[in-house]
């Protein structure tokens, strides 16, 4: 067993909750720019703190004289936008619980986040998203329907109106109410079931974990830091983020659309990014595609050889001369380049949700933006690990934020524990007691082993949770049990783990396809190689991954699929006795598959 823990670096008071943050800033510095939005007509203009704090308390009050009662629970479903961050804090100042659901969440999936969290009323930003949730709510085991309000509307300044009959002692007392062990927020994510787990953060998770990492930061984040956020604000990474920075008094900026998201660097010109190891990958991509059409493939190959070189070099300590000067020049002459397409200012990046790979980190090192690869869960209020400047090694996860600690048991399994730990999941005693042991270590279900510095290495997962490149966590069992429903099918298996979308490998069942051929008027004698291919069996297995997909979210859903012409088996070595899949036999077996798979989905986009 191996075990490493960082104590707390500041004392933070037990009865603080988030909203304490933005007051902090409100006395202390009032001008200070928190935010850059674009208005009405599509233009930039700044926030300051003072403007924040007004906008927010004035939506409280009409929170409160709509009725929203301490504790309530409130859904938000929405892009990335302003009016996120402004709604989370106004619904705690109200004294109210938020809940975030993703854009892409099915009315299944919204059915059961309103019916266990008890929803009493919901923000949806677009009249689709309203939809959506509308016919969620009707499938939902809530005995009063609440009401969605539309964000693209008035309401908003409906409520900043109606708040105006409210006293200001009135909102003090809410605002003030909450401490750091009440809930802040329930933020549902898979379960190994593919039911969504809703996962209870406390103000103490948010507060104590924004403060006692800025102080680990060696100054990263500041008042002097700026980002633009394009995460979903639904996701626990986007919205610990979203915390710190009022915390820190830096500058936010948000963009719905990642395609915008180059030019909105541009614009703001941030100093710190945070995104998903597919972000990064798209960003070196986009820079060696434009090199490749500018006639210049060559040299960027060789200027990323040697950024990686460089930082593989700084790391032991020893660069040699030759390499550089080769540093100097390419600095100058590429490096610039990809940095000025970021904005031009950004030195530093937090990377999670899944591995971000070893020479991508090394590359964007030797660019110079240093990208801290974090470890952390929903459970985890974000980051429980991360891999900060003091403590920086490429390949690791760092170590723990102050304030927790993480263990890893004989098995290789990952233990944390500390102020980042979420106190539970919602209604879920059996569950909390199985994931929690005696003394109060959380189990992650990951696999990891710690170094000679302390520092996490994570190896794997125990759990079969798949998280894709953009850092959705996707339950294969599922989506495998509705596609095995078919009566064409005999096994399914979901790959995707760090992939940028969820595919299948799909096998027949051979004691089923004369009789299936023959319904069709084809040849019940049709060799298995030539139906992996067959027009009419790749349309009816299109039509059952369709029907899977209806039921999970757009990131969860199976984008490309390939049939195997031989079953798994137990003699194969791809079955257990009692007919389960060996998913790591499997992996180990089709990798190649696999890789073909999405190479070939990566070619098909590109002729599109």
């Amino acid at each position: 067993m191996q075990e490493t823990a960082i104590s707390a670096l500041i004392d933070v008071p037990s009865d603080m909750n988030t909203t304490d943050l933005l007051e902090q800033q409100r006395t202390e510095d009032p001008e200070n720019v928190l935010f850059t939005r674009r208005d009405a007509s599509g233009e930039w203009v700044e926030v300051s703190a003072a403007a924040f704090h007004a906008d927010v308390e004035a939506l409280a009050k009409g929170l409160i004289q709509r009725g929203v009662a301490p504790g309530d629970r409130i859904g938000i479903m929405s892009a990335t936008r302003y009016e996120w961050s402004l709604l989370d804090f106004a619904l705690w100042y109200a004294g109210a619980v938020s809940v975030p659901v993703y854009e892409t969440s099915s009315a299944a999936q919204i059915a059961w986040i309103a019916e266990d969290s008890e929803l009493s009323l919901v923000f949806a930003e677009t009249t689709s998203h309203r939809e959506t949730i509308l016919l969620g709510l009707r499938d939902s085991g809530l005995q009063k329907t609440p009401e969605v309000l539309l964000i693209e509307s008035s309401v908003l300044d409906q409520l900043r109106e109606a708040g105006g009959s409210v006293p200001d002692q009135d909102l003090e007392t809410r605002r003030a109410s909450a401490d750091g062990a009440d809930l802040a927020t329930i933020i549902y994510t898979s379960g190994a079931t593919g039911r969504p787990k809703g996962c209870e953060l406390t103000h103490g998770n948010f507060v104590d974990h924004s403060l006692q990492t800025l102080a680990a930061m060696d100054g990263v984040v500041g008042k002097h830091s700026s980002t633009v956020l394009f995460l979903p604000m639904a996701h626990v990474f986007a919205r610990f983020i979203s915390v710190i920075f009022i915390a820190a008094g830096g500058r936010v900026a948000h963009t719905p659309d990642i395609k915008q998201l180059i030019e909105d660097l541009g614009v703001i010109r941030p100093t710190f990014l945070l995104g998903v190891p597919r972000v990064f990958e798209k960003i070196y991509n986009a820079a060696a595609l434009k090199a490749e059409g500018d006639g210049k493939k060559r040299i960027f190959t060789i200027a990323a050889d040697v950024a990686v070189d460089w930082s593989r070099a700084s790391a032991e300590g020893r660069v040699p001369l030759g390499l550089r000067l080769k540093h100097a020049v390419f600095s100058k002459l590429v490096y610039s380049k990809l940095r000025h397409r970021m904005g031009g200012n950004v030195t530093h990046a937090f990377s999670g949700g899944s591995p971000l790979g070893e020479r991508l980190g090394h590359f964007f090192n030797g660019v110079g933006i240093q990208i801290i690869e974090g470890y952390g869960l929903t459970e985890t209020t974000a980051p429980v690990t991360g891999n900060i400047p003091s403590v920086y090694r490429i390949g690791t996860v760092g170590i723990p934020l102050p304030g927790n600690a993480v263990r890893v048991e004989a098995d290789g399994e990952l233990l944390v524990k500390g102020s980042s730990v979420f106190r539970g999941y919602h209604n879920r005693p059996e569950l909390n007691a199985e994931s929690f042991t005696a003394d109060g270590w959380f189990n992650t279900g990951d696999l990891g082993r710690l170094d000679d510095a302390g520092r996490l290495i994570i190896t794997g997962r125990k759990k079969e949770i798949l998280v894709t490149a953009g850092g959705k966590n996707v339950a294969p069992a599922q989506l495998e049990d509705s596609i095995r429903a078919d009566l064409l099918v005999s096994q399914a298996v979901v790959v995707g783990d760090g992939r940028p979308f969820i595919s299948a490998m799909i096998t027949l069942d051979g004691d089923v396809i004369p009789a299936w051929l023959r319904s069709r008027g084809l040849d019940p004698d049709t060799s298995m190689s030539e139906l992996t291919e067959h027009p009419q069996v790749l349309e009816h297995l299109q039509q059952v991954i369709d029907s899977t997909n209806a039921s999970v979210s757009k990131a969860e859903s199976i984008r490309s699929f390939t049939v195997l012409e031989d079953d798994f088996t137990i003699d194969s070595g791809h079955l257990t006795p009692s007919l389960k899949i060996r998913r790591a036999e499997v992996m180990r077996d089709f990798q190649r598959v696999v890789e073909n798979l999405y190479e070939k989905a990566a070619q098909r986009a590109k002729r599109h």
